[in-house]
This record gives structure tokens, C-alpha cells and sequence, in this order.
């Protein structure tokens, strides 16, 4: 076959977040079936840093750093009648970059990586173009608006990128969603839905790197009487603060006031100034970012993920399970992972008095001896990345394609 294109938001090294893990798995996929060229943002110096990792996969390669301010990004949005989403990723650079790429190489197939990266297919290109949108990222700006936060800005917002789906599902030889639901979900808000096609291929797990015989569990933790209860995840990311926000606010006092030496801790990166100013709440620790966040899970006695807005597959919930922690989350964050309550993990409404009285029950009724390992094989049997991405060979190489090529 030809060579591929691979455009993604942010660059997929190191994979240290849920949306970075995915391009990364994504990434060395598509470079087993052929050159792949790849043109992504960078935010941090340690994305910059992360270029010389990404120039071993990757035939070619172009970094962009994104320092656009939200403020100019929101304004080019309402000049221009287009998302902020979309002006927050546009780069003449990278636009360039992808003109260049597209006429000096034989590009037969562009892999589009999130819905921010579309604007990049060029108009005039005739081969096979491959659209993992993740999630319905318009819902999720709708749900803030119905949740009354900037409600004009985010119902605007979910209006355009709605649009801008659509757009990309009728663009694409393929459009792939993290999830059953999430394809069923885009399916259903789609004007037209004559001629595309979507499919669900979900999030990985690394079992072996995320293996609990493999680390040893953090002492500060350990030394410390507990129950222990962990949140991972990108803190300044908004669904992350506030669901750390009401376990810090209704969870952990509920918890301490039959368990008073129970703690709560908040693992990731650029917690935000409103998470750090509970950092003097008792039986709360804000780690931050951490370099390894598994010593952090095989030191607690249950992963919490009381997330009340959420798409797709929730990776830190797939990381908890195959440390063979067990989870106790909300049924937002369980959309997309098919385990069963009480035999891999724990679903409770977010109701503070109910989680607490589910957790007792849990460790009276000494579950967490069969949970955890129960919960591993699960991520193991059903979310290993070489299983969960084996459908992309044939969307990318069409097996009429793979017949040409024996």
C-alpha cells in the first residue's frame, strides 16, 4: 500500500493521559502496515521533549507548539461561525506542513485522530480517509450547557460541532468511536445517515505495564491506616475537577464520618486553583502529577470515579482494573466497558450515602479478595490493545487491498 497520514491534537508521546494513550496505541498500529507521517500539536516542554520518541515511529514528522490563547481562539470562533474547538487547533504551520507532506509523498490513506484535526483533509483528496472522532464531543458541550455553566458559549458550541461531525462522518471512508454507545449516540443525531460508516473500536490496556506483581505500592500510602480511595486523571480537564470536586465536597465527609482515618486521594496532572484550595481538607491529598501513577493504585483499597459528564471509555477506569484495584464509579463513567456490577466493579448513582454504604457492604462481605482479580482478567480478556485494535487493519487496508498485496 501507499503511505498513511496521521494528524492528531496533541502529540502521542509520552502517552501520560487518556486521549494522548489512544493516539500513541493508534500511532504504532497504522506504522506495523506501513510509512506513517504524522503532524500534531505540542502544549508542554515535555511534549517537545517527547519529538526524538516520536521520530522512531514515524517516517516524517511535524510538531507544532499550540500556545493560541483561548481568548483569541473564542474570538477567531464567533469572526469566523466556526467552533472554538476547531480555531484552538488551526495552524498555518501545520496547514503547510500537510500540503507539503501530501505532494511530495504518496499519501493513500489520511487517519484523522479526534475531531479537531479535520480541517486538515485537504478538498481535493481522493484516497481512503479514516476519522476516529472518539467521542460525540458536541454532547458533551451541550451537557455543560445544561448544566448552566457559560450556556451560551457552550450550547454554541455544541450546535457547531455537531455541524462539524456530521461533516466528517459524510467525509470519511470510516468513522470510528470509542464505544457501542458512542456510535450509537452519533448515529442518532446525524441529519443524514445514508452512506456512512461508523464503527466502535474501544480503548486498550497495557496489562502488562499496568501490572500490580510489577510495582510496589507507595509507603507515604501504605504506612497510613486508611481505606485509601484514589482518583487519577488530567485535573485541569473539567469532567476530572468536578468529579474530584464533589468527592472532596460530599464523598470523603461521608466516608470519614464512619470511617475517620478514611483518605482521598488526587493523582494528576495541573490540579486547578479551585481543587487546591481543599488542599487543607482532612483525610485529602492532592499529589499532582506523579511520574508513575501505578505505586498510587496498588496502595489503595478502591479506585473512586464519581464522574457526573463523561464520554467514551474512561482509561483510568481500565488502568484500576488491571491493577486488580477495585472500582466503585458512577454509571457515566461505566458507559463503553461492558463488565458486570458486582462481579468487576461496583456502579453507584452519585449519592454519597449510597457509595458509602456500598463500600462497606463490599468490605464486610470481604469482596475485594475476588473483585480486584475478577476485575483484571476482565481488562485483560476484553480490553489488551492488540485485541481492541485488530478491526483498524481492515478499515485502513481494505482486504481487497490485502489480497492485491499478496
Amino acid at each position: 500500500m501507499g503511505e498513511i497520514l496521521f494528524l492528531a491534537h496533541r502529540i502521542p508521546f509520552p502517552p501520560d493521559r487518556g486521549d494522548k494513550i489512544r493516539a500513541h496505541h493508534l500511532l504504532k498500529h497504522l506504522a506495523e502496515l506501513g510509512p506513517v507521517h504524522v503532524g500534531c500539536f505540542a502544549e508542554t516542554d515535555r511534549d517537545i521533549a517527547a519529538e526524538s520518541e516520536l521520530s522512531e515511529v514515524a517516517a516524517s514528522h511535524s510538531v507544532t507548539r499550540r500556545s493560541k490563547p483561548l481568548a483569541l481562539a473564542g474570538a477567531e470562533a464567533v469572526l469566523s461561525g466556526k467552533p472554538v474547538s476547531l480555531t484552538a487547533f488551526h495552524s498555518r504551520a501545520l496547514q503547510l506542513w500537510v500540503s507539503r507532506t501530501m505532494a511530495e509523498r504518496p499519501i493513500e490513506t489520511i487517519v484523522i485522530f479526534s475531531g479537531q484535526m479535520g480541517q486538515y483533509i485537504p478538498n481535493e483528496f481522493a484516497g481512503r480517509v479514516i476519522v476516529d472522532l472518539c467521542d460525540v464531543d458536541s454532547v458533551k458541550f451541550e451537557d455543560y450547557a445544561a448544566a448552566g455553566e457559560r450556556v451560551w458559549l457552550n450550547r454554541r458550541e455544541g450546535r457547531l460541532l455537531a455541524v462539524e461531525e456530521e461533516r466528517l462522518t459524510h467525509r470519511s471512508d470510516a468513522t470510528i468511536l470509542i464505544s457501542e454507545n458512542e456510535k450509537s449516540l452519533l448515529q442518532s443525531r446525524l441529519r443524514d445517515a445514508a452512506g456512512t460508516r461508523i464503527h466502535a473500536i474501544g480503548n486498550g490496556i497495557d496489562a502488562e505495564f499496568f501490572n500490580p506483581d510489577m510495582v510496589q505500592a507507595n509507603r507515604e500510602i501504605s504506612a497510613r491506616p486508611g481505606p485509601h480511595f484514589v482518583f487519577t486523571g488530567q485535573m485541569d480537564y473539567r469532567p476530572n475537577e468536578q468529579a474530584a470536586a464533589w468527592a472532596i465536597e460530599h464523598f470523603l465527609p461521608a466516608i470519614r464520618a464512619v470511617e475517620p482515618q478514611a483518605e482521598f486521594h488526587i493523582v494528576g496532572r495541573n490540579p486547578t486553583p479551585a481543587l487546591l484550595t481543599h488542599s487543607d481538607t482532612p483525610g485529602l491529598t492532592i499529589w499532582g502529577e506523579v511520574p508513575d501513577v501505578r505505586p498510587f493504585l496498588a496502595a489503595a483499597d478502591m479506585a473512586l470515579v464519581p464522574l457526573s459528564i463523561a464520554r467514551g471509555v474512561q482509561n483510568k477506569v481500565l488502568e484500576a482494573m488491571a491493577m486488580g484495584l477495585p472500582v466503585m464509579l458512577s454509571p457515566q463513567a461505566a458507559t463503553g466497558i461492558s463488565a458486570r456490577d458486582g462481579e468487576h466493579w461496583l456502579v453507584e448513582a452519585l449519592d454519597a450515602e449510597a457509595m458509602v454504604k456500598r463500600f462497606q457492604t463490599f468490605r464486610t462481605e470481604g469482596r475485594g479478595e475476588a473483585i480486584g482479580p475478577a476485575a483484571r482478567r476482565f481488562a485483560l480478556e476484553h480490553h489488551s490493545w492488540p485485541a481492541v485494535l485488530a478491526p483498524l487493519t481492515e478499515l485502513v487496508l481494505p482486504q481487497a487491498e490485502k489480497r492485491n498485496a499478496a
